[in-house]
């Protein structure tokens, strides 16, 4: 499941510089303000609880969910992620940590509350059977009362983000654009369309020669079919948009207003 183009090449090359990167990127902010009160709308457990973080990278979820009583389960596809989220928070602040596809998650033994996916995990699964084999995953892991939350990008943030850019362009990924602070993004995708693959190649001053980023646009009707077909119950749909009062949820979606969806599901029956 490795090789060039992969998400596991393309995170082992930049976990280095991972969390610099993407400084702007606030987990308190996002998980903790705005995400976490809507699984709560939707009857997730407030009480200290479990929960498995599928590509959880560098552990940027880790604070503050273990700020609010959970333990935390972590596994990623990329070793060097992983190393570094080691070195971020050291091995006591996790339940446990492993190398682990999205696509072939092993069973964990007992069920979790919450299962996340967050910051383009579905996205990187870019091969038809693909969803079904992570609902699979997410399924054989859930408690009967639990609930899962993913995201996904739209359209809209692929056609912006991953098309050619014009040299007057900025890509923010952080306090400035990414080309003031050594690096470089450059989409490849030239005739981007609906449940399209989108690329993109980062290069610069601390990743690993060049870090390629391949991923598929999914439709919210193939999402949900996924969902459906593995057991799992859709509830919420939301477009994810930010402004300068911060991160907002809307029931529905829009994919050119919004630049994420956000699902939330749970078991069937």
């Amino acid at each position: 499941m490795g090789g060039r183009g992969s998400a596991i090449e393309a995170y082992d090359a930049m976990a280095a510089i991972y969390d610099e990167l993407n400084a702007c990127n606030d987990y308190e902010k996002w998980l903790g303000e705005a995400l976490l009160p809507e699984l709560e709308k939707r009857g997730l457990r407030q009480t200290t609880g479990r929960v498995l973080d599928v590509g959880c990278g560098t552990g940027r979820a880790l604070p503050p969910l273990v700020k609010r009583g959970w333990n935390v389960t972590g596994c990623d596809s990329s070793k060097a992620m992983l190393e570094q989220a080691l070195k971020n928070h050291g091995p006591d602040r996790w339940a446990g940590l492993s190398v682990a596809d999205a696509r072939s998650i092993p069973e964990f033994g007992d069920p979790f509350d919450l299962v996340i996916a967050l910051n383009d995990v579905v996205n990187y699964l870019t091969e038809d059977g693909d969803l079904k084999r992570f609902f699979d995953g997410v399924k054989k892991n859930l408690a009967p009362h639990g609930l899962v939350c993913f995201d996904a990008n739209t359209l809209g943030y692929f056609e912006g983000s991953f098309a050619p850019q014009r040299e007057d362009d900025t890509v923010e990924r952080g306090s400035a654009p990414i080309h003031q602070r050594g690096w470089k993004w450059s989409g490849l995708t030239v005739a981007p369309k609906p449940g399209g693959i989108f690329e993109a190649e980062l290069t610069g001053d601390g990743i690993d020669g060049v870090s390629i980023h391949r991923e598929r646009h999914w439709p919210p009707e193939e999402i949900e079919g996924a969902m459906l077909a593995t057991g799992l119950s859709c509830l919420a749909v939301l477009g994810q948009r930010e402004d300068g009062e911060g991160i907002h949820l809307d029931v529905g979606l829009d994919e050119q207003r919004h630049y994420k969806v956000v699902y939330i599901g749970g078991n069937r029956g």
